[in-house]
């Protein structure tokens, strides 16, 4: 387990286990069933060099050098195949939505945690309902070769769960996070 405050590093992984993209966060609460991590802004990218299986052959991000805005909070569950990411806007860093990013389960190692995101996500505006995104994008992926026919069917099915249990009103993350602020020592 980290400690408020420590930095560590995510990585996003790809299917064949290589690394394509790295940012270290900073650990907001580290407990059995919660790990919350907070990008700050202006957190720089890191993107290894690579033959990557997408368009272009770069990370969707590989445009972007560091985080933009008010960063963002993550809050993932053990074994769970998405993470709640928090998003504020405008100069009141006013509450904008929840973004339900469907990913595989993160996998702490030495030095924080990979995981892969699946592409598929989940918007919940700040009045409510929800928005299913890249549906259209998950098809390119696996005509690029990124995922397999198996793998967005099930990537798919775990987005049907997600937002039967949305429909359902059952969210696991506490509303309050919409409210929380980074330390001062935090960027």
């Amino acid at each position: 387990m980290w400690s408020e405050g420590d930095v560590v590093v995510w990585r996003e992984v790809l299917s064949d286990g290589r690394c394509w993209m790295h940012i270290p966060v900073v650990v907001v609460r580290d407990e059995p069933q919660l790990l919350a991590t907070y990008i700050a802004e202006g957190t720089p990218f890191t993107f290894p060099p690579g033959e990557w299986p997408i368009v272009g052959g770069r990370h969707p991000w590989g445009d972007r050098a560091r985080w933009s805005g008010h960063g963002c909070l993550m809050l993932q569950r053990p074994g769970e195949s998405y993470a709640v990411w928090v998003f504020w806007h405008g100069p009141g860093r006013a509450f904008h939505g929840w973004y339900v990013n469907l990913q595989e389960p993160f996998r702490r190692t030495e030095r924080g945690y990979d995981t892969q995101d699946l592409e598929l996500d989940i918007w919940l505006p700040r009045d409510g309902g929800w928005v299913l995104k890249d549906d259209e994008l998950l098809d390119v992926r696996v005509r690029e070769g990124r995922f397999t026919e198996d793998q967005a069917r099930a990537i798919r099915r775990e987005a049907r769960r997600v937002t039967g249990e949305l429909d359902a009103g059952r969210r696991w993350w506490d509303d309050a996070w919409a409210e929380w602020r980074p330390a001062l020592a935090q960027r």
